[in-house]
């Protein structure tokens, strides 16, 4: 099922791509910073190897993105309060124990850090069922060969609460110049 999604000719990019790069410029970016980015794009990643003076773990379990480390996001091996910004774009629908994620999340972000979210959502309650194991039937069921979930707004934000973060979710506009999505959702997650 296509998308409709506008990618960048120039560098491969997908329009959640430049938006998170775009909030990342315009709100995180400063000397020294700590960040951990899980599965980043290419198009991300190559941008975040030009950045000077911060300190950018990108890290990838799958194996099919580039990345410095492989991190399992249940147990992530950091010391507590070690990041500023964590990203977190399209992987917790795929993690079976989603809470453990959140919490290990929880655990490395420093106080005052940012933990930014997506995954695709559904109206109503999250869906999950790990009966569910099939490629076809995951597909059939959550939209993707690989995911265990989908989640609702409400839900994952519930989720993420309980784990103890302060969540606010904000929805942007289409940027038709930068080739933006209309009514994209990000959850932004402070300690």
């Amino acid at each position: 099922m296509p998308n409709h999604d506008l990618l960048c000719s120039n560098c491969g990019s997908l329009s959640r791509d430049r938006r998170l790069w775009q909030l990342i410029k315009e709100n995180y970016i400063k000397n020294d910073i700590q960040i951990l980015d899980f599965s980043p794009s290419r198009s991300l990643f190559r941008k975040w190897k030009k950045e000077k003076n911060i300190k950018h773990i990108a890290s990838d379990l799958s194996g099919d993105f580039m990345s410095d480390v492989v991190f399992d996001i249940t147990q992530i091996p950091k010391q507590e309060n070690t990041f500023d910004l964590i990203i977190c774009y399209h992987i917790l629908e795929h993690i079976i124990e989603d809470i453990k994620a959140m919490k290990e999340l929880h655990r490395v972000l420093k106080p005052n850090g940012t933990v930014l979210i997506q995954t695709p959502f559904k109206e109503g309650e999250i869906y999950e069922d790990y009966s569910i194991t099939s490629e076809t039937e995951r597909l059939l069921h959550f939209g993707q060969e690989d995911h265990v979930r989908i989640y609702s707004i409400d839900g994952l934000k519930k989720r993420l609460e309980d784990s103890g973060f302060t969540i606010t979710v904000k929805q942007f506009e289409k940027d038709t110049y930068l080739g933006l999505s209309n009514k994209e959702i990000i959850l932004f997650a402070t300690k």
